[in-house]
């Protein structure tokens, strides 16, 4: 008994230990997409990196003109507040700088007064940072409420709290919020419209990724309940591609607010349209139904669960068909970045008929397994359904076909 304990908890940890290398494989294909789509060329990728040189060139620009022109001694404050405005648009800059600036003042009065009340800095942080904290909840505020308490944190502990001083902390953080929102307006203001289509062609490559992943292990009868898992964990992390897919959409609709005449006057905004909102609708669904498959193949592959997993032969031939449908995710991905030569494959005769010959097969196999009992049956029926309904998202024409 004592050995099939150890024998279950080794394999527990190789387990985990194989989900974590993949965790890691994955993050680190990840980091070196995106340091080779900085090379490339123009992308989110490099956007990303163009606002955070944009946030330090602002930080900078800051400190020189607080310090070394006017050599202000509480010049800290400009650097600090013009470094978190460079925001991801021109309008939530001018927002969040309105609110940080308000959070900021009411800070930097309220430590004053509690200093006045007091006149002892752990009595003015005792009395003015709860009620601070408590104010940075106002939805007035956003998130730069937490501002309020840092700001009176600063100013107790730096031991100035004259209304010179306060007066000159108001005044740097107005002086840096001008400056970072300026360097986020003037310099490569940002326009977030090709990323919703970048996201998109994200989505569908990654996708594909976890289908061709799935199939080689099918096909090369490597499908065990650790591989199931680690590719259940890839399907999960799509969500996160399609949370950036919809925090996209709404950057593209900010990014021209307040800049789109200034943009395309200069013929900065690009004029290529988006893709339509049904798309991110249809990719939410591929997304679904990627991962409702791998969870299927999790479940069958695990021998404490009731479901029994079909013949490997099936199998095989399941593997077949998501090959099929990661190279039709594939082709999503190049047709939404408009690169030629990348033809949809399930427009082409030849795949067609061997995907309806795949299909067919699987058919047959429903039917032998039938045979072999309920389990069997419902885990392939299952199978069969959500490679279906994937295949009616990737290539609407197949449901009248």
């Amino acid at each position: 008994m004592t050995r099939v304990i150890d024998e279950t908890r080794d394999r527990g940890s190789a387990g985990r230990v194989a989900r974590a290398a993949d965790a890691v494989r994955w993050e680190a294909r990840s980091v070196g997409r995106a340091a080779r789509a900085v090379v490339r060329g123009p992308g989110r990728e490099r956007d990303l990196l163009v606002q955070s040189l944009k946030a330090a060139l602002a930080a900078l620009l800051a400190w020189l003109v607080a310090q070394v022109w006017l050599d202000d001694p509480m010049a800290l404050m400009a650097p600090w507040v013009a470094l978190v405005l460079v925001q991801a648009t021109v309008y939530s800059s001018l927002v969040q700088g309105a609110r940080q600036f308000a959070a900021i003042c009411v800070g930097a009065l309220v430590a004053s007064g509690a200093q006045a009340v007091t006149d002892d800095n752990t009595g003015a942080i005792a009395l003015s940072v709860p009620v601070l904290v408590l104010l940075s909840n106002w939805p007035r505020f956003g998130d730069q409420g937490i501002y309020a308490a840092t700001t009176a944190v600063f100013t107790i502990a730096s031991g100035t709290v004259s209304a010179t001083a306060v007066g000159h902390r108001l005044g740097q953080a107005a002086l840096g919020a001008a400056i970072g929102v300026a360097v986020n307006a003037l310099i490569l203001p940002p326009v977030h419209l090709r990323d919703v289509r970048e996201n998109l062609a994200a989505l569908a490559r990654e996708a594909g990724e976890v289908l061709h992943a799935v199939a080689g292990d099918l096909k090369e009868d490597e499908w065990d309940a650790q591989s199931a898992v680690g590719r259940l964990d890839a399907a999960k992390r799509l969500q996160d591609r399609l949370d950036a897919l919809h925090s996209a959409r709404g950057w593209s609709r900010e990014s021209l607010r307040l800049t789109s005449g200034i943009l395309r006057s200069l013929h900065r905004a690009p004029t290529e349209a988006l893709p339509a909102e049904d798309e991110d609708e249809r990719f939410s669904r591929i997304t679904g139904h990627v991962t409702a498959l791998t969870r299927t193949l999790a479940v069958a592959a695990d021998e404490e669960r009731s479901p029994v997993a079909p013949d490997a032969e099936v199998l095989r031939s399941y593997g077949k068909l998501l090959e099929l449908l990661g190279d039709s995710c594939h082709a999503e991905a190049h047709r939404l970045l408009g690169e030629e030569g990348a033809a949809d494959p399930l427009l082409d005769e030849r795949t067609e008929a061997a995907m309806r010959d795949l299909h067919t097969r699987l058919q047959e196999g429903l039917t032998e397994q039938a045979g072999k009992g309920a389990a069997r049956t419902a885990v392939l029926g299952t199978l069969v359904l959500q490679a279906e309904n994937l295949w009616s998202d990737l290539d609407p024409g197949a449901r009248g076909r």
